[in-house]
């Protein structure tokens, strides 16, 4: 299968901040005990269940307000991205992963399909990626080196 997911975004945020900036406040260790990193099947049921623990997670790091909605919104989008259109021969799972620096949330949304390269066999509205991009303070969107499509976003910490 490759690289996991939580490897991915780990080298990602060390590339990003540094590793002596990667310490977690008090609260977020009594509130969060570790990082998320989880697999769910690649169907339309894990989008609600997927966006209700990701909310929640924020929630328990301080997210709240307009950048909770933020979190809500672009989970939901990157999630259903992967749901309509990773997996066109079978089977697959959504790779989720989420971890709390000193002033944000990171989340990344992740999968083994088919790569946002491969035109769409249903296209639907197109608009996912633009919400996502307005709802969170940086997104990005990359094809895995073993296949997939990786979409990472950062959110604020309320009060950062």
């Amino acid at each position: 299968m490759g690289r996991p997911v939580w490897v991915s975004l780990r080298s990602e945020i060390l590339a990003s901040v540094g590793a002596s900036a990667i310490k977690a406040r008090p609260v977020d260790l009594i509130a969060l005990q570790a990082n998320l990193s989880k697999s769910y099947p690649a169907i339309p049921e894990s989008v609600t269940r997927i966006r209700h623990e990701l909310v929640d997670y924020a929630r328990a790091a301080g997210i709240s307000g307009e950048a909770l909605e933020g979190v809500q919104l672009s989970v939901s989008e990157a999630v259903t991205n992967v749901v309509r259109h990773a997996y066109r021969d079978g089977p697959g799972e959504i790779h989720v992963t989420a971890a709390v620096l000193p002033d944000e949330l990171w989340i990344l949304i992740a999968d083994d399909g088919c790569g946002f390269n491969t035109p769409p066999a249903d296209p639907g509205m197109g608009m996912g990626l633009a919400l996502i991009t307005q709802a969170s303070s940086a997104f990005s969107l990359a094809e895995r080196a073993e296949g997939g499509t990786e979409a990472t976003m950062r959110f604020p910490l309320s009060g950062s």
